[in-house]
């Protein structure tokens, strides 16, 4: 099977086509920009420069393919307004869909985000069927993401559609670096700062696999969570300390203390400056959004492990790339 995967230079992507040559596939990669793309050559592997909101470079990109596994999303969280998230992640998305229609593809994979569902709590975690609620229905990216997810549902209709949710992702090859920057701002500091919320930390290889299997498996018009283990920020920043040489002082920032400066965010917006500080953000990082992949392991037959392999293979990686 020939398979088009966007975003290629992402870390999600990076491991899925990964995972995917590995398995005998071949593989059109499409990126922005290929001097990025951190692999090694292989014969399976064809790598495309263009954009997902460019309808030629997505007709040229689609061509020849089996399948759709758009992972290629804007993630930045410093942007002031919703029109430059709609433009990539809705309509760029909708781009791929009418291109894979088009050329008669069977199978569309969009890879959404557990931030367009609603989260839970360690004892009863979000699922597939938990609606968005705060501080997450204030968050343009996750609103983008939920818009994309109905958007490609609308056309399910002439082409299978299937939506996998990773949660925050962690492992090797995150050559930007993106999620792992949080493994950046704690290993080997002396002081870490943390906030008092928590999150649900998955294996990048075990989301690659998740998309693998839906690919496989995946029902039209079906949303599967690829999560793995939830875990206070506290509980995470421990496990950096555990793994580091320096004898870190952990300190825990004060969910008012977030929101003072997220409002001032909100002002600093409204002047049209970037910045990732906002009172949403900051309200994201004081509650503990939990979820669960039950669905997942059960109807894809996926298996989550524990992050720590995924923590120790980061941090390998960084070290290795001089990023550490």
């Amino acid at each position: 099977m020939k398979l088009l995967i966007t975003g290629a230079n992402g870390l999600l992507a990076t491991n899925t086509i990964k995972h995917f040559l590995e398995l005998g596939h071949s593989v059109k990669g499409l990126l922005r920009n290929k001097q990025k793309f951190v692999l090694p050559s292989h014969p399976n592997l064809e790598l495309v420069q263009g954009d997902i909101t460019d309808k030629s470079a997505v007709e040229n990109a689609v061509k020849d393919c089996d399948a759709v596994i758009h992972i290629a999303a804007l993630t930045a969280p410093d942007l002031p307004n919703y029109d430059s998230y709609y433009k990539v992640n809705v309509l760029g998305s909708e781009n791929l869909v009418k291109s894979a229609i088009n050329h008669q593809l069977k199978k569309f994979i969009y890879v959404s985000s557990a931030n367009a569902m609603g989260f839970g709590t360690l004892e009863n975690p979000g699922t597939e069927t938990t609606p968005l609620k705060p501080p997450f229905t204030e968050s343009l990216y996750a609103k983008s993401k939920l818009e994309a997810q109905e958007k490609l549902f609308s056309y399910a209709d002439k082409i299978d559609v299937v939506m996998v949710n990773p949660t925050f992702m962690l492992g090797p090859h995150d050559g930007k670096p993106s999620s792992g920057e949080i493994i950046l701002m704690g290993y080997g500091k002396k002081f870490i700062f943390y906030p008092p919320g928590g999150k649900n930390f998955v294996d990048v290889r075990d989301a690659a696999r998740g998309i693998s299997a839906a690919l496989e498996k995946g029902e039209n018009r079906e949303t599967y969570l690829l999560a793995g283990q939830n875990l206070s920020y506290k509980e995470f920043f421990q496990k950096l300390v555990e793994r580091s040489a320096t004898k870190s002082v952990m300190i825990k920032v004060p969910r008012q203390l977030l929101l003072i400066a997220g409002y001032g965010g909100d002002f600093i917006r409204k002047l049209a400056i970037k910045t990732s500080v906002s009172s949403a953000n900051m309200k994201i990082l004081s509650v503990k959004n939990y979820y669960s992949a039950k669905k997942a392991e059960e109807k894809l037959g996926v298996h989550f492990h524990p992050i720590d392999q995924a923590i120790d293979d980061a941090i390998d990686w960084f070290h290795e790339n001089g990023k550490l």
